[in-house]
């Protein structure tokens, strides 16, 4: 986990900004999906495998049966700070945050451009919250990066990461899901990329994918049948599923993102899982489109 109190925007550029407050940047768009990605290790973003090729097909439905995106806001397990922050530099540094993997896995950059003005206008639509704009301490986490690079190859679409308040209980992220639900109309992709069990001191890696633990299973289930079920608020509760709930998130932050995608979700609409599977029978790569 890595905890940063970014360092804002300053007040000449903050007041540069502000002079664009009564335009949107973001144009009027058909809905977007909204996301949630079970990224699991690192090495799938380099490795030929069914997660990776999962999100290959994924991102080529992008600009054929859904709109191509004008920019992808991603939330990521691997920040987490003390309040809110949105990154909001011209063009975000790749970040190796990990150790341990081959030299293959650190060459990897995802050269994508930022969108500052657009992050100055997400923070003026999203009401009740306190959103500080990050210019210089973070980039695209391996979260984000990890997943993208295999959906959109290219890296021509500008994006930025929403930061966790790790401090802060589990329907207040949900909350803050739904405040970005608006941004779907607004040709804004909302990624959430964690896990819904991710225990790494319990990982077989000895053991081939698709084999897991049976409170591993029985957590990811209660997962999908509220998913199913259209209860995404009660995801918010996933502490009432005890001692599975402990083991399948010891210290939840792989969770998280999970909420702020269900938050974005509209009631009723179209859902659909792929990637259902496991990760050294202790990482669930189950991912979710809504939408």
């Amino acid at each position: 986990m890595h905890r940063w109190g970014p360092q804002v925007l300053g007040n000449e550029a903050h007041a540069k900004f502000l002079t664009q407050s009564g335009m949107d940047i973001l144009k009027p768009s058909p809905r977007l999906p909204v996301l949630f990605l079970g990224h699991g290790s690192p090495m799938n973003a380099i490795e030929d495998n069914a997660w990776r090729r999962s999100w290959q097909a994924l991102g080529e439905r992008f600009g054929a049966e859904y709109p191509r995106p004008q920019l992808i806001l991603c939330v990521s397990a691997h920040w987490l700070t003390d309040g809110w922050y949105l990154s909001a530099m011209d063009k975000p540094r790749t970040i190796h945050d990990f150790g341990g993997f081959p030299q293959a896995l650190f060459d990897q950059q995802y050269p994508a451009p930022g969108f500052p003005a657009a992050a100055e206008e997400i923070r003026r639509r999203v009401q009740g919250l306190r959103l500080e704009l990050d210019t210089q301490a973070w980039g695209l986490d391996h979260g984000a990066w990890s997943v993208l690079k295999p959906m959109f190859p290219s890296a021509d679409i500008p994006v930025m990461q929403l930061s966790m308040d790790y401090s802060r209980p589990p329907a207040e992220h949900f909350a803050v899901g739904q405040q970005l639900a608006q941004l779907r109309e607004r040709g804004v992709l909302v990624v959430g990329s964690g896990n819904t069990v991710h225990n790494l001191r319990t990982m077989r890696r000895d053991l081939p994918d698709n084999q897991a633990y049976d409170w591993a299973v029985a957590f990811d289930q209660w997962v999908a049948d509220r998913i199913l079920k259209g209860e995404l608020a009660q995801l918010a509760d996933f502490a009432s599923q005890g001692e599975a709930a402990r083991l399948s998130q010891p210290s939840h932050e792989h969770y998280l993102p999970l909420l702020y995608a269900a938050g974005a979700a509209q009631p009723g609409e179209p859902v659909r899982f792929f990637n259902e599977g496991y990760q050294g029978a202790s990482i669930a790569m189950r991912s979710v489109v809504w939408g």
